[in-house]
């Protein structure tokens, strides 16, 4: 408790802190993907540095895998006003007829009604009108803007992003070396995010199949990567952070997989916080705390996972390092407790890990779970 505010400290913005080198920030992926190294949290008071390819020898047959098999798409675009003035955009979330929430930068000088023309990044050979957006709506939540889209004849606006935008990297990420498909998933599918589940990049296909063929199961969920997942906590008092809602889907055979899971007493381990927060929202949705069964979801989810959180079907989780204040590190910080995940970062940091999006992984088992939450 703090002595100051009389508020917990695990519900305090500043107490999710910590000091991190800049030199370790990855800057680029490991290759291959599963050389990645990984710090496994295997009971209340241990842990083991270990390599991403030995995953198999921590996991058992009939653990069952929940991953995000959402697609990154070229979200960053690039266009000027009919002043000269240079937008940068970032694409957030799909409205209807061609309407996108996106971030704007400078916003200031993007009232409503404003026009933004865009440059292609790639050859335009398509012979057609180039494309438009005009600002309709101010979005408060996020300090976004509403953009109407205006697309060349015959062409989808997924084809039309194919030319003129481009993969958006975490800010961060100061001098990327990376190929575009090193920030997506080798299971990526549906198109939609903003930015990759970082979790599942240290997948290749072959341990995949490896896992497959020992008696790990796969289930696939799609939580579309958005403004939720990054956008900062800015509230000392951290019940006081709205998350944003973004789009999920946990299907019918996903709960199944799910469902026989446990009632043989298999673990379901996430495979990243977007993972977590997909099966624990259809899981809030669906009455499971209250009794009830899991069910499908399709739709939108807010949830804000932080200590104290009463967990309904996620068992263990593997996760990268993430930044100080990020509702990430408090997602983690419920399943182990906030003290002892500052513990293992600094000694992350003692044994030089690589940090964030194309960093090294954490697997936490569920004999770690914390009992103090």
């Amino acid at each position: 408790m703090n002595k100051t505010t009389g508020i917990s400290d695990d519900r305090l913005l500043s107490s999710y802190s910590y000091e991190l080198p800049e030199e370790l920030i990855a800057q680029t992926p490991i290759v291959p993907r599963d050389n990645s190294r990984l710090l496994v949290v295997d009971s209340p008071k241990n842990h083991v540095h270990s390599i991403f390819h030995s995953l198999i020898d921590w996991l058992s047959p009939g653990d069952l895998l929940i991953l995000n098999n959402t697609r990154v798409i070229p979200a960053r675009l690039y266009g000027y006003k009919s002043t000269g003035t240079k937008i940068e955009i970032l694409l957030l979330e799909e409205k209807e007829n061609n309407c996108w929430l996106a971030l704007v930068k400078p916003g200031r000088r993007l009232p409503i009604g404003a026009e933004i023309l865009f440059e292609p990044q790639k050859n335009w050979q398509k012979n057609q009108a180039r494309l438009k957006a005009r600002v309709i709506e101010r979005d408060e939540a996020t300090g976004g803007r509403i953009l109407q889209f205006t697309l060349p004849t015959d062409y989808s606006f997924q084809e039309i992003l194919a030319d003129y935008g481009q993969i958006p990297l975490p800010p961060y990420i100061s001098s990327p070396q990376s190929q575009p498909h090193q920030y997506q998933t080798v299971y990526a599918q549906q198109p939609g995010a903003v930015a990759a589940p970082t979790a599942g990049l240290h997948f290749t296909s072959q341990l995949l199949d490896k896992l497959s063929a020992r008696g790990i199961q796969q289930a696939y969920i799609t939580l579309h990567v958005g403004v939720g997942t990054f956008r900062p906590v800015e509230t000392e008092k951290i019940t006081d952070h709205a998350m944003h809602q973004e789009w999920v889907e946990v299907s019918s055979p996903v709960v199944e997989q799910i469902t026989e899971t446990k009632a043989r007493g298999g673990r379901v381990i996430a495979v990243g916080t977007t993972a977590v927060r997909a099966i624990e929202g259809a899981a809030t949705v669906s009455g499971v705390r209250e009794g009830k069964v899991l069910q499908s979801f399709r739709g939108k989810t807010n949830l804000f996972i932080y200590p104290g959180y009463d967990w309904q079907i996620v068992d263990g989780l593997i996760t990268n390092f993430h930044l100080p204040y990020s509702s990430l590190l408090m997602l983690v910080s419920a399943l182990i407790g906030r003290e002892r995940l500052l513990n293992l970062y600094r000694e992350a940091i003692a044994h030089k890990y690589r940090f964030y999006s194309f960093g090294d992984a954490m697997l936490i088992l569920p004999e770690a779970k914390s009992l103090n939450i």
